[in-house]
């Protein structure tokens, strides 16, 4: 990848180990007064063919971390964060696990939550990310996000 903006995705799921060394790497940042975290976990819908199993995660990646970096650079510009860190899976995902993580830290708690919430709420509208909805039959149906 020849992109210079940072890379937000990983293979799979965002293992749990990945987001407590991500928290646990801020308890040295003692200007912080509030984190917010989010994160997407991958449900077992029932569709008329099935149950979902997991969700296979594609994207045009130059053109979404560019998006990424966007929306990464208007949150900053709107909030006083001290940090924000945005992962999203690529691949296959089984239900139950995560596949979006966005934390956001500041000094006050208020801003860290409204931050964190806008930001899951543009990458679900703006990211050019896609998942196939794997269902336990074999079919697939293209997953529609909703608010």
């Amino acid at each position: 990848m020849s992109s210079t903006y940072k890379n937000i995705f990983i293979d799979g799921a965002i293992s749990t180990q990945k987001i407590a060394n991500s928290i646990s790497e801020h308890g040295t940042k003692t200007g912080i007064g509030g984190h917010s975290i989010f994160l997407g976990q991958v449900r077992a819908d029932e569709m008329e063919t099935g149950k979902v199993t997991a969700i296979e995660y594609t994207a045009y990646k130059e053109m979404a971390l560019e998006k990424a970096h966007e929306i990464r650079e208007e949150i900053f510009a709107k909030y006083p964060l001290t940090c924000m860190h945005i992962y999203h899976s690529l691949g296959v995902v089984k239900t139950g696990e995560i596949c979006l993580f966005v934390f956001t830290s500041s000094k006050h708690r208020k801003t860290a939550i409204d931050a964190c919430a806008e930001v899951v709420e543009k990458i679900k509208k703006e990211l050019p990310v896609w998942g196939r909805e794997i269902i336990d039959g074999g079919d697939f149906k293209w997953k529609e996000n909703k608010l």
